[in-house]
């Protein structure tokens, strides 16, 4: 099928497109949504404007929208916008996400695609969390914390490329304050570098960490595709 997938640059959206392709579907557009601030319960915040330099690197084009709004029927009119222009300039047969556990978010998009008659495809929902984590990493998944937000998980992991002894570390930290190990609880946000989807990993110029003692954000400033790796 011809899938438009939703976007945030994190590991799980990026990580729905590589298991999409080989389950033989083509990825054929991004639906990148900014969101009116991190208080979004649908939506990603951090450093989404970088998006445009992962759509490039996996050459995969990307439709954009903004919302004014942190409301979740005024988001779902912004995806169900790019979702037509979405069918009418690709035509696309499902929508993609990387949802996991959050039955909110995938009940509202299987609305959405009920009324546009699209087909919803999550190849990662109900995947065990440590195989998962294990599984990225296999895959040659290169990607870094740029939110934290709870107990457990302080400073030094703002801006930390996830190597396989941190899954260890991770899940030790989930079990004893509760929280979820995929982060699907926006517990952490991420931010893809490199994958196999990529022709040119990103390099990060320039960067600012914002940390209030208990939740933080690894804020690109600068960054460019790297085509001298």
């Amino acid at each position: 099928m011809k899938l438009a997938c939703l976007f945030s640059g994190g590991k799980d959206s990026a990580y729905a497109i590589h298991l999409a392709k080989k389950q033989g579907h083509d990825v054929v557009c991004l639906l990148s949504i900014f969101p009116k601030s991190d208080e979004s319960h649908l939506l990603h915040h951090p450093n989404l404007k970088w998006t445009k330099l992962q759509s490039e690197s996996m050459n995969i084009p990307q439709l954009t929208g903004i919302s004014s709004s942190d409301d979740t029927d005024d988001e779902l009119i912004i995806i169900d916008n790019l979702l037509r222009h979405a069918k009418s300039q690709f035509q696309i047969d499902g929508l993609l996400h990387g949802g996991i556990k959050s039955r909110f978010q995938k009940e509202q998009f299987e609305t959405l695609c009920l009324k546009l008659n699209l087909i919803p495809v999550t190849p990662l929902w109900e995947l065990e969390p440590v195989k998962y984590m294990n599984d990225l990493l296999d895959s040659g998944f290169n990607f870094m914390m740029i939110t934290v937000s709870s107990d457990g998980l302080d400073e030094k992991w703002l801006g930390k490329l996830i190597l396989k002894s941190d899954i260890e570390i991770l899940n030790n930290l989930s079990s004893k304050f509760g929280f979820n190990l995929n982060f699907e609880g926006g517990e952490a946000e991420t931010f893809v570098i490199n994958c196999p989807l990529f022709s040119n990993p990103i390099k990060i110029n320039n960067f600012i960490k914002n940390w209030d003692g208990y939740r933080g954000r690894f804020e690109i400033v600068d960054a460019e595709l790297n085509y001298n790796a």
